[in-house]
């Protein structure tokens, strides 16, 4: 497929309103003939609530979407739009404020501080925010408790298992509310077992909480728990599929006959 043809469309659910989209979504690096192309003329929508799987083989632009829609990173071309907001459009102030109250980070290293308790690594964020210590604290622990991991709020993260550390990078990404949580390879440094338990808890929340979860990944267990699939070749979305429409056997995936 050349630059010109048309890419398939992440089309979103008729019956939820459209938190996230994408036009023309460009991403270039470096110059002349070394330029890379990461993106080129994404269009996609995303739904409020849904839980979207960003999938490709490495270099294929995933982790550049991802960066692009979590306001990480700015497009070469081509537009990201938040609850129709243009972000390019926003200020630094105006981005600082999209970043701390409307979008939540996952990412594989956890990115924990080692010194604090699984508590004051929940609450960190909330502090920047300006949220009273109490209610912080209070919101902290309804978190911690969300994520199974009430009964280790004093521990810090060497006293913890890499899924232990993971669910409080959850418990901590969702501390102010966001109404988007963006996971990067959130099940790459963990066991089969516990990464199964990762992808149950970021459900669990996708669904108690009605919080839209957008994640980049490898790991197709992530098929089990979401709604849309979207496969990324070449900076290029190469198809987009609904869960039910998926047809899983044992060394294959295709759509559902």
């Amino acid at each position: 497929m050349n630059q010109t043809e048309t890419q398939p469309v992440s089309a979103p659910a008729k019956d939820k309103p459209i938190i996230i989209r994408t036009i023309g979504l460009g991403k270039r690096y470096g110059s002349g003939e070394a330029t890379t192309h990461a993106l080129r003329g994404v269009d996609s929508q995303i739904c409020r609530g849904e839980f979207i799987a960003i999938l490709g083989p490495s270099g294929s632009g995933k982790s550049t979407f991802f960066n692009m829609v979590g306001a990480l990173d700015a497009p070469s071309s081509g537009r990201v739009l938040i609850d129709e907001v243009d972000i390019a459009q926003l200020n630094a102030v105006e981005l600082a404020f999209l970043r701390c109250h409307k979008i939540g980070y996952i990412f594989q290293q956890f990115n924990l501080i080692k010194y604090m308790t699984a508590l004051e690594n929940v609450t960190v964020p909330m502090n920047f925010a300006g949220v009273p210590v109490e209610q912080a604290r209070k919101r902290g622990m309804d978190l911690l408790e969300l994520v199974g991991l009430a009964d280790r709020w004093s521990h810090r993260p060497i006293e913890m298992s890499g899924g232990q550390q993971q669910r409080v990078a959850i418990a901590r990404s969702l501390c102010n509310q966001p109404k988007v949580l963006l996971a990067d390879e959130p099940t790459g440094n963990l066991d089969l077992n516990t990464g199964a338990e990762i992808l149950e808890v970021m459900r669990k929340i996708n669904d108690e909480k009605d919080v839209t979860v957008i994640c980049a990944t490898h790991d197709l267990r992530l098929l089990n728990v979401c709604d849309r699939m979207m496969w990324i070749r070449d900076g290029r979305i190469e198809k987009v599929e609904n869960r039910e429409n998926i047809n899983i056997r044992v060394g294959k995936i295709g759509g559902a006959q």
